[in-house]
């Protein structure tokens, strides 16, 4: 078969031959890919970058997509650690880590949208306990993740989502998708005045940015006793973050992380189908552009700040 094959951690994968993964129990089955979005995940797979790495090579990135069943019904699913993953012509699934798709769903917009929305969605409703009304910071919010968390946080019951991100054209855009407040990140005023009683933050930047931007909110804290929830989704920004000491001495903050590990498999895949509904409806917005397999290199170069790219064999 082919697939987009990694060779080297230091270029985009290519378009090349790979053997045929073969499933090795009675809950995996062979399946045709229809659509595998190409996320910043699947990004840090194949350059190595990601902690789950093994540094094994070659490899085939990916790490969900839709796919074909043997008598035709279209399954969502999510890949394990394995060096067969999702871009290829098939790829082995885990009958038990995917689900049937509705009637109807289009395989390129789950593709696209399912990776992105996950992060805020799971981080939501497994890593804390959220109540409707509460107000949400989404830092990051110009990312195609940053986007959908603002409107996921709107779908799940915030009373006030604030954005927060550097490309102003981006950001003009998000109260259409149900940002109440924007902010760009560096100015004046600043993030400190619009989210100094924020409840919680879906954090995609890390490093320094979320230095600056959590010694902003506690310094501008109306409620000293109110808790701050601050979730750390992504690193956009750096891996490390040299956290204020002051922020958790002078605040009920609590930190935590989301992702895989930190949420077991199950109680992601219990999430998902609900997801589904949400992209099928139309409920969430996402811009994806279908690529062919064969166009896998010059697809992994383009600017990702673009509309989500999906692959298909």
């Amino acid at each position: 078969m082919h697939a987009a094959v990694v060779t080297s951690f230091d270029t985009p994968p290519s378009y090349q031959e790979f053997p045929t993964p073969t499933p090795r129990s009675s809950d995996e089955v062979l399946v045709d890919v229809v659509a595998s979005g190409l996320h910043r995940r699947v990004r840090s797979q194949a350059d190595g970058s990601h902690y789950t790495s093994t540094g094994e090579l070659p490899l085939v990135p990916g790490i969900d997509g839709v796919g074909c069943m043997p008598d035709g019904t279209l399954r969502y699913f999510a890949l394990g650690d394995t060096a067969s993953g999702a871009m290829a012509e098939q790829t082995v699934i885990d009958l038990r880590q995917s689900f049937v798709l509705p009637d109807g769903t289009d395989p390129v917009l789950v593709a696209a949208a399912m990776n992105p929305a996950m992060s805020s969605w799971v981080a939501l409703r497994r890593r804390i306990s959220f109540h409707s009304g509460q107000t949400v910071l989404v830092l990051g919010a110009t990312g195609s993740s940053g986007q959908m968390a603002v409107q996921v946080a709107k779908r799940l019951g915030a009373g006030r989502v604030i954005a927060a991100g550097r490309d102003p054209q981006r950001l003009a855009e998000l109260p259409e998708l149900g940002a109440d407040t924007i902010v760009r990140l560096g100015e004046t005023p600043g993030l400190g005045e619009a989210a100094a009683d924020v409840d919680v933050v879906i954090d995609y930047l890390w490093g320094q940015a979320t230095v600056d931007a959590m010694t902003a909110i506690a310094t501008n804290r109306g409620d000293d006793s109110r808790p701050l929830t601050w979730i750390e989704v992504g690193s956009v920004a750096g891996p490390t973050a040299a956290i204020p000491s002051a922020a958790l001495r002078a605040l009920p903050l609590q930190i935590v992380g989301s992702g895989q590990g930190s949420v077991s498999t199950a109680g992601i895949l219990a999430e998902l189908p609900a997801l589904v509904d949400e992209i099928g409806s139309g409920a969430l917005r996402i811009d994806a552009r279908a690529v062919p397999l064969a166009g896998v290199t010059s697809a992994w170069r383009a600017n990702e700040s673009e509309a989500r790219v999906v692959l298909t064999p």
